[in-house]
């Protein structure tokens, strides 16, 4: 998969596939919510004057909403190139709304490093950070490559290894809170 073989949504639009993956999609948006939502509340208690925790709030609930609508829209063709667009809009967007968020929170966590230091692995913080960055910069860099029509298995490869990028900024928080 992560060769670059096959996209992930051509894995997931098969039988019997699909009947583990759309499920499974929903779930995973309604995890996403919740902890965004738990973030935004942990934000409120320990200082509710920080700027950021609306927005990484707002982008983290979009991002499982565009998740939602993505897992909808997952193995229905219909040969319209407005449609085709559509989906892609869609992607697209959970991805930026799924970055945004997680930088977002990075930057709350850094702000309140000091007080919550005691709760947290400072170096599990750092790789979120550095996680985060190399994210938005292979954003950046993948631009020409996704606006091409050629590079098939670049993008299959971006694709797979990218999302295991975003997948594991919630590894990271597992590791980021000490164990009482």
């Amino acid at each position: 998969y992560i060769d670059g073989g096959v996209s992930i949504s051509r894995t997931a639009r098969v039988f019997p596939t699909y009947l583990i993956f759309k499920p499974a999609m929903f779930v995973t948006a309604f995890f996403l919510i919740r902890y965004w939502r738990f973030n935004f509340n942990l934000m409120e208690k320990i200082n509710s004057n920080f700027n950021y925790k609306k927005i990484f709030l707002f982008f983290g609930i979009g991002s499982a909403i565009f998740l939602v609508l993505h897992s909808i829209f997952l193995g229905i063709t219909i040969d319209n190139d407005f449609y085709k667009f559509f989906r892609r809009v869609i992607l697209l967007s959970f991805i930026i709304f799924e970055i945004t968020a997680q930088a977002f929170l990075v930057i709350n966590l850094y702000q309140i490093k000091d007080q919550i230091k005691k709760f947290i692995n400072s170096r599990i913080l750092n790789f979120k950070i550095i996680l985060v960055s190399i994210l938005v910069v292979v954003a950046i860099v993948s631009i020409p490559f996704l606006a091409s029509t050629e590079y098939k298995a670049i993008k299959h490869a971006l694709e797979w290894n990218y999302f295991i990028g975003v997948i594991g900024f919630y590894l990271l928080t597992f590791f980021f809170w000490k164990k009482n």
